[in-house]
């Protein structure tokens, strides 16, 4: 493959100005937000145990919200997972970008982008341990919104 440079690409780089830096391109709070409640609710209809959400913004690039949940067999993994894509197609017409760990049933990953959803297997959750990695994120309370 060979490289292939337009020419009329700048050759100096351009500056921002700080107008631009400031100013969010997009508003994501209430979008990742709303996705995050519907995926908390589709996992607790499952019966997933101990469902943990992190609002991660602030802390990390890679995600608005993390949601930690556990599944008690390898079953029940695969069927909040079902659940999850189902619900969040139904409502927000979103599907994930990425589904991992689906045929082990462990430890399933869903990545909607915006929100990141692990269902783990309680073995799992304790050895990875991922609210202790995520402790400085904030713990947003779901006992009232499920």
């Amino acid at each position: 493959m060979t490289d292939y440079f337009p020419s009329n690409l700048p050759l100096k780089s351009i500056p921002h100005s700080k107008k631009t830096v400031n100013t969010p391109m997009v508003e994501t709070g209430d979008s990742s937000g709303k996705l995050a409640l519907t995926i908390a609710q589709a996992a607790s209809e499952r019966k997933a145990g101990e469902i943990l959400l992190l609002k991660v913004t602030d802390v990390s690039y890679l995600s608005d919200y993390f949601l930690v949940m556990t599944g008690y067999s390898r079953v029940q993994v695969r069927a909040i997972s079902s659940a999850i894509e189902e619900k969040v197609q139904t409502e927000l017409q979103r599907r994930p970008l990425r589904t991992e760990g689906k045929g082990e049933g462990s430890w399933v990953l869903q990545d909607y982008g915006d929100v990141i959803v692990h269902i783990m297997m309680p073995k799992e959750r304790e050895f990875y341990n991922l609210e202790a990695f995520w402790s400085h994120a904030e713990h947003i309370p779901l006992e009232n919104r499920l």
